[in-house]
């Protein structure tokens, strides 16, 4: 008696611990926002056996099977391999500490299973005991495992040295998959019990919906809430992740070291149990049974941004194999599970598209500015900030950093809903339009080819009564394969941010072409969730062999994946898309690969090569952080003009404006004026390198040079005159009150402030600030060619002109650049802005009257 008492009142404190924090919005028109699943389930799960988290990051072979990393030759041999070994600890250090929450979870999981039990004898039960050895089915066992697992490898980690031995216990970890079968088959009813359980009891429902998980032992936060469905998803990911980290720990252990055999062995047998798994699983996982009996698979779907009455709409697509059906969340009372509403949909039959006719008209699409969404990415890297800081803090509460999570993704899915801008346009048999703006060429090309490769088979068009459409839409709540938007807020404590900082990557050549094309190639990474076009190659014209090595300097903004995209370039006038204007150029291949930090922060070039349709690009990458890269470092060779103090180089040239600047600028009026997204889009990082040097040495082929030179380039050479000053152009000793003034609420005092902050300035600074000023000004009298508005400019060079010295940093006692960068930024953007609106400022006029600018506004 005394256990089924004590088994209740565990019972009642699981039901009391409840909350009812039920998220019930669901994304709606411009809400654009599915928030965070509260179940995390599918109808059966997929593990990805890839060598990346996820099956779409990764590089694929020929025959379009992922290609595994091996360790590369010379990683590890002699003076490396004290550094690889340091790696594999610090890859089992990383395992070890998220096999410590794993176990945690599983922990959760178990504990309401006792008084379950307990009370599933009693004459009042909550569950029978058949419906308690299905939800739990396995689980205890898993836990026993990995806690056996985590014992033993904690001991080895903290008496680290190059003889530790682990390869035994992964292996015998690998050797107890079997219970993993087990628990996979049956999870499907598991999930299902879960569900029908808690709509018949209320007091299962609460205790369900809200269990409670332990923090790490170094964690201030004591716990976490879950629900029971998304817990009995961790087991799958888990394997999975396990088999990830054998791939890392092979790449870090030496060939002849004991260990090496030991985990090759034990990855063998996890990737055969993964493939075996979903051979077996994945065809019931995407399929549905329509009320005739027929068998409809699901092949792929994602949140595209669609235009419904001129209104942007973030709308949940599902391609099957007959059909496209466009759904958006229903809104759910509170306690309901979420459903999905059709807003259309095309049997694929009857879907084309081909682009609309000159009397068609296309309706207009409200955009932001580029400065809003340079503006928005700001904003959303300071909460960012303020959140890492949240949680350090002794102070931090969960409920602020709740806070800043959900003003964080309020910015995020704005910014996801109206950032796309590349149309993909469909029709059916009516020839009605459905209209989707994209961000990406490569997915409206990954959607377009899925489409059209389906489109191949013998297909009849149907037409769905409301009780089959019915079925239909509440199928894909749970077949659906992409269960939130792709914003940080809804990502895993414990997922991987991503990098911030600068890649550079050299494309070097393409092989496997069949015959000879005019070639190009664009680089696309992910940033805040959408992926956008970073830069791109000259055009090779006429060869089969295309060999650009073209350097790039690329910003990366918490970015996981480097797209890379070959193109023919199509010069035929006629092949044009009614929907943006623009001469379609043919994608020859695409393909991707995850930017893990291990390697792309190595200091050396980190080569790889993408295999798309049967053609290689090879290419090359290397990573600079930005705490790295916005350091300002004073030149050691004073006789140059990069990194040297520009009155230093005034006074050589007895010139008022250094020669670059001066040259720079007349060559960008002279030809790059008319250019779109002069000085946003990146030059070659090779060629300006080699102006660089020039300039440096006052070559007397500047120029010549000048003349020849890609006009991107010279606008970037530009860039990194001001960016590597030892000091910023507006001078670290008046950084401050720049910060202060441009903070000013009353017009005139911020007028007088900020002219007089001007009048300060050493006038090498100020006449080249003056020059340069009114240079921007006139390129943003070319917006409607170039798209270069002032609010871009200045983005472009705020940061440029006013980003404080390392010096000043750390009297700041910041320990970070990227803390001035994501909080200062939008203050430094909004400095040079003012002065860009501001009416033309005379250097002579400005120092001999400080009167001159009136307090009258």
């Amino acid at each position: 008696m005394a256990f089924f008492f004590e088994a209740a009142c565990l019972l009642r404190s699981l039901i009391s611990h409840h909350d009812f924090n039920y998220n019930t919005d669901g994304y709606e028109g411009e809400a654009a926002e599915d928030r965070k699943s509260q179940d995390g389930s599918e109808t059966m799960p997929f593990i990805d056996e890839s060598p990346t988290m996820s099956p779409h990051l990764c590089a694929r072979g020929q025959d379009g099977e992922a290609v595994s990393p091996t360790p590369h030759e010379g990683l590890l041999s002699g003076g490396n391999m004290e550094k690889g070994l340091e790696m594999k600890k610090l890859v089992l250090s990383g395992f070890l500490a998220s096999e410590e929450i794993y176990i945690n979870q599983l922990e959760a999981l178990l504990l309401p299973m006792k008084p379950l039990k307990a009370t599933a004898t009693t004459s009042k039960p909550v569950l029978t005991v058949e419906q308690i050895d299905t939800i739990f089915f396995m689980i205890q066992d898993i836990f026993e495992i990995h806690k056996e697992f985590y014992d033993a490898m904690s001991p080895k980690i903290q008496q680290w040295d190059e003889k530790v031995i682990v390869g035994h216990l992964f292996q015998k970890l690998a050797s107890q998959l079997g219970v993993y079968k087990a628990f996979v088959d049956n999870y499907k009813l598991a999930v299902e019990t879960v569900e029908k359980c808690s709509q018949a009891n209320s007091q299962f429902q609460k205790i369900s919906e809200n269990l409670k998980v332990k923090g790490p032992k170094e964690s201030k936060d004591c716990t976490t809430n879950n629900t029971m469905e998304a817990l009995l998803y961790k087991p799958i990911d888990r394997v999975t992740r396990s088999t990830l980290v054998l791939h890392d720990l092979l790449k870090h252990t030496p060939k002849d070291h004991p260990d090496f055999p030991l985990l090759q062995d034990a990855l063998r047998i996890s990737q055969n149990f993964l493939s075996n798994i979903n051979e077996e699983i994945d065809p019931r996982r995407t399929a549905v049974t329509t009320p005739k009996g027929e068998v409809r698979q699901l092949v792929k779907d994602g949140f595209l941004v669609e235009v419904s009455e001129g209104t942007r709409k973030l709308r949940h697509v599902f391609l099957f194999t007959d059909l496209l059906l466009c759904a958006k969340m229903k809104k759910t009372a509170v306690g309901k599970h979420q459903q999905y509403e059709c807003k259309w949909y095309i049997p694929l039959a009857d879907l084309s598209f081909q682009t609309l006719d000159d009397s068609d008209s296309i309706p207009h699409v409200q955009t932001l500015p580029e400065y809003e969404i340079e503006e928005m990415k700001i904003k959303i890297s300071a909460i960012k900030s303020d959140i890492q800081k949240e949680k350090k803090s002794q102070k931090g509460q969960s409920r602020n950093v709740d806070r800043l999570r959900k003003k964080m993704n309020e910015q995020e899915s704005y910014l996801l809903l109206h950032s796309p801008t590349i149309p993909f346009r469909i029709h059916n048999r009516h020839n009605k339009s459905f209209l989707f703006l994209l961000s990406s060429d490569y997915e409206r090309s990954e959607w377009r080819e899925s489409i059209q490769k389906l489109q191949k088979k013998d297909l009849q068009t149907c037409v769905l009564s409301s009780v089959e459409l019915q079925v239909l839409t509440g199928s894909c709540f749970k077949l659906r394969t992409v269960h939130n938007i792709p914003v940080t807020s809804n990502k895993d404590d414990e997922e991987s941010p991503g990098l911030n900082g600068f890649l550079h990557v050299i494309v070097h050549k393409a092989t496997g072409l069949k015959e000879s094309a005019s070639l190009y190639c664009t680089l696309e990474v992910d940033s805040f969730g959408y992926f956008v076009s970073k830069a791109k190659t000259r055009v090779f014209r006429d060869t089969a062999e295309p060999q650009w090595n073209e350097e790039f300097e690329i910003e990366l903004e918490g970015s996981q994946c480097l797209r890379i995209l070959c193109y023919e370039k199509c010069y035929d006038k006629t092949k044009l898309n009614k929907d943006d204007n623009e001469i379609v150029d043919k994608i020859m291949g695409k393909g991707q690969v995850q930017l893990d930090p291990q390697t792309v922060q190595s200091k050396n070039w980190h080569m790889d090569v993408i295999e798309m349709n049967g053609i290689k690009v090879e290419f090359s990458m290397k990573f600079t952080s930005r705490d790295l890269s916005l350091k300002r470092t004073p030149s050691k060779k004073q006789s140059g003009v990069f990194g040297v103090k520009i009155s230093v180089v005034t006074k050589r040239e007895r010139s008022k404006v250094p020669y670059i600047v001066r040259q720079c600028i007349e060559e960008v009026e002279k030809r790059g004026i008319d250019e779109v997204g002069i000085y946003r889009i990146s030059g070659v990082a090779t060629d300006i390198q080699a102006l660089k040097a020039a300039f440096d040495i006052n070559t007397k082929d500047i120029l010549m040079m000048l003349s020849d030179m890609d006009i991107n380039a010279i606008a970037g050479t530009l860039k990194l005159y001001f960016r590597e000053l030892p000091e910023p152009l507006l001078t670290d000793r008046l950084y401050p009150a720049f910060m202060e003034g441009i903070a000013l609420s009353d017009p005139a005092a911020k007028e007088n402030c900020m002219m007089h902050l001007l009048r300060s300035l050493p006038d090498p600074n100020l006449i080249t600030f003056l020059t340069l000023l009114e240079h921007l000004k006139r390129v943003a009298e070319k917006e409607p060619v170039n798209k270069m508005s002032l609010h871009n400019l200045a983005t472009v060079f705020g940061p440029t002109l006013l980003r404080p010295s390392e010096s000043e940093i750390n009297k700041a006692h910041i320990t970070l650049a990227s803390d001035i960068w994501s909080h200062d930024v939008m203050a430094q953007v909004q400095v040079l802005l003012y002065y860009l609106q501001h009416p033309p400022i005379s250097f002579a006029e400005l120092k001999k009257n400080t009167l001159y600018f009136s307090t009258d506004v």
